[in-house]
């Protein structure tokens, strides 16, 4: 995978605030890199002005209109056109050796895929709390998230992302691992670089943010483990696709 092209995928849902400056990190990773990077946003219910900005600063723009992130993944994937696709959410920033250590790594011909390490913008005591758990999964289960990278034919035959409404990102990972495995390669995690991960939802509605609903919503959480997931879906909505709509309405 010497020299390899790469397609870098952003969804984005109403994220005028914040698209430029994944884009612009995404820009210095492929200078750094050297090589052809595409970068693909897919506007998912976009009412704002996600879509010119990313025309205006170089990215191609597509559609997808379901509630469902896995889901408006895959569109770019689909449409993309490198050899190795990268997944980058929107709010977050790749930091610049990213895209050279995917393609040092891919061309090893040793592992499958992988994710990376993510660190916060800014820290705290809470924030600080949450990365040590997340960072306890993802060693104890080997399905590091973040930024996911494999070949697009790869992300193919696997059916892209999970198109589930939460953890789809732990779902493709394991799917990416097990056939790793299968292929005598590794699902791996970037060592020299790492996600750059936003904290405005903690900024909102403070740095206790997911432990706090943990305590609240206990009863929906632990009946959707037993299998009645009635109240999860809309939890999710709440969480995840109902948010970015909900901080508008504040500004």
């Amino acid at each position: 995978m010497k020299g390899c092209t790469f397609t870098v995928v952003i969804p984005a849902h109403n994220e005028e605030d914040y698209v430029v400056r994944c884009i612009n990190s995404v820009k210095r990773a492929a200078s750094f890199y050297g090589g052809k990077v595409e970068i693909i946003v897919v506007c998912n219910r976009c009412t704002d002005n996600t879509a010119e900005l990313a025309r205006q600063n170089g990215a191609r723009v597509l559609y997808n209109d379901e509630r469902c992130i896995g889901s408006v993944r895959n569109t770019g994937i689909r449409e993309a056109k490198g050899e190795v696709v990268v997944t980058i959410d929107c709010d977050n920033r790749m930091t610049k050796g990213t895209l050279q250590e995917i393609a040092y790594l891919m061309a090893t011909g040793l592992f499958i895929g992988g994710g990376a390490p993510m660190r916060f913008d800014r820290n705290s005591f809470p924030l600080f709390f949450n990365d040590v758990l997340c960072k306890a999964g993802f060693n104890l289960t080997g399905r590091y998230c973040g930024i996911f990278w494999a070949e697009k034919k790869t992300f193919l035959e696997i059916g892209g992302f999970s198109e589930k409404k939460a953890m789809e990102d732990v779902a493709t990972a394991g799917k990416l691992k097990k056939l790793g495995e299968m292929r005598g390669k590794k699902y791996t995690v970037l060592r020299r670089n790492y996600l750059i991960n936003s904290t405005r939802k903690f900024d909102d509605m403070g740095d206790w943010l997911y432990f706090k609903l943990l305590f609240k919503n206990a009863g929906t959480l632990i009946r959707a483990a037993f299998g009645d997931k009635s109240r999860l879906n809309s939890l999710l909505d709440k969480m995840f696709y109902d948010y970015n709509d909900n901080a508008k309405k504040k500004e």
